[in-house]
């Protein structure tokens, strides 16, 4: 049975979780087709058409509800929606209900006693209790996390892994509608890469930052060959240049190039982070609503990640109520960051899953208005994006 803590502010009473997948809009799978199904150079084999998600509603005694979305994809996280409901339903639903979510530091500590390693999961409610408290204090949840230090975000753009020109004049566009910074899928060949690389920069002009990302295409070896090839064309960062699990081949191909690395794939607990950390592998860390777990995680990484003179990432091709936990994310700390966010779901997906879109505009976003995350669950599209019942368990 859950354990009731006496804690200042209501007690969660209620969990609902939601199983959905939503279609990417048909000229995003028509761009990812050119590539094989999937845009990018992981070597995944079936094709992507659309995003995985588990959402997540808690509720406390007061009628205070918080939102939780998780991003979940097998090649990447190695978990489905509905197994991540089952860590809740079987196992750590328990170190929730009856807790204010105010006590989120101990909810973690406890959650992470019991049930080793499933930080996306765990992640999932420590999203919502973050909603959930700005609820509760009527604040934006920025606030809670150290103060906002900005209304408007800087966004950077996606181009998927292409032929060289479709690559230039998609990258051309999103220049003139207003970003600043892109990032170009790479990992077909060095020879592809450096073709995509000089059209890109040669038609974007000096101004524009470009950033690669090859989803762990090469070996550590041919990874060193691929980057020191395109260095002379001042590349931001490089993402992901070999496999995730292989940290000591990130740290051999940082320590022979001079763009900065950054890990995504391969961040996906605190361990990871420090792990990069110390082996100089990395410059950069990927940081999203899954990796390393939550918004709990997030702030330690971020945190660690400065105090080390790292620079921090923050992206992911997510819907609406994950949009809006990394766009406060973002803003609370925004000086510790040092690179524009990455948010693609607004541009990937069919549908959002909230009411009230959030305000992308010219490659800027702003702070969502209101109390937590500022942003209400569409009920008629969780229904509608639905792949399994909704999983209510109650205090």
């Amino acid at each position: 049975m859950p354990i009731k803590e006496t804690a200042k502010g209501p007690i969660i009473t209620s969990l609902e979780l939601t199983p959905l997948q939503v279609p990417f809009k048909q000229v995003v799978r028509e761009a990812m087709q050119q590539a094989g199904g999937l845009g990018m150079a992981i070597p995944a084999e079936e094709e992507w058409t659309g995003g995985d998600f588990a959402i997540c509603k808690i509720t406390d005694e007061e009628g205070n509800t918080g939102l939780g979305e998780q991003f979940v994809w097998w090649p990447e996280t190695g978990a489905s929606p509905k197994q991540i409901i089952l860590a809740v339903q079987e196992a750590l639903y328990k170190y929730v209900l009856g807790q204010s979510p105010f006590n989120y530091k101990n909810i973690r500590i406890r959650m992470n006693n019991n049930v080793a390693r499933s930080e996306t999961a765990k992640g999932l409610l420590d999203m919502a209790l973050w909603d959930l408290m700005g609820k509760v204090k009527k604040k934006p949840s920025c606030e809670l996390m150290g103060g906002r230090q900005t209304n408007t975000l800087e966004l950077c753009a996606l181009v998927p892994l292409m032929d060289a020109r479709s690559m230039a004049d998609m990258a051309c566009g999103w220049k003139q509608s207003g970003y600043r910074t892109i990032r170009l899928k790479l990992g077909n060949s060095v020879k592809c890469d450096i073709e995509i690389i000089r059209q890109a920069r040669e038609r974007l002009g000096a101004n524009t930052r470009i950033r690669v990302d090859y989803n762990q295409a090469y070996r550590p070896e041919e990874a060193v060959e691929a980057i020191k090839a395109i260095e002379p064309y001042d590349i931001e960062l490089a993402e992901q240049p070999v496999a995730s699990i292989d940290f000591m081949g990130m740290a051999y191909v940082q320590q022979r190039v001079n763009v900065p690395l950054m890990s995504h794939e391969g961040c996906f607990s605190l361990q990871d982070i420090d792990t990069l950390i110390a082996l100089k592998a990395v410059r950069i860390i990927g940081i999203n609503s899954e990796r390393p777990g939550g918004v709990t995680n997030a702030l330690e990484a971020i945190s660690n990640a400065t105090s080390h003179g790292l620079g921090v990432v923050i992206h992911n091709q997510t819907l609406g109520i994950a949009d809006a936990m990394m766009i406060h994310l973002a803003a609370a700390n925004h000086s510790s960051l040092g690179h524009d966010i990455e948010l693609f779901g607004n541009i990937m997906y069919e549908d959002d899953l909230i009411i009230k879109p959030l305000n992308f505009n010219g490659g800027r976003v702003n702070v969502p208005a209101g109390p937590g995350w500022g942003v209400e669950l569409d009920n008629n599209a969780l229904e509608r994006y639905a792949t399994g019942p909704t999983v209510v368990i109650k205090l």
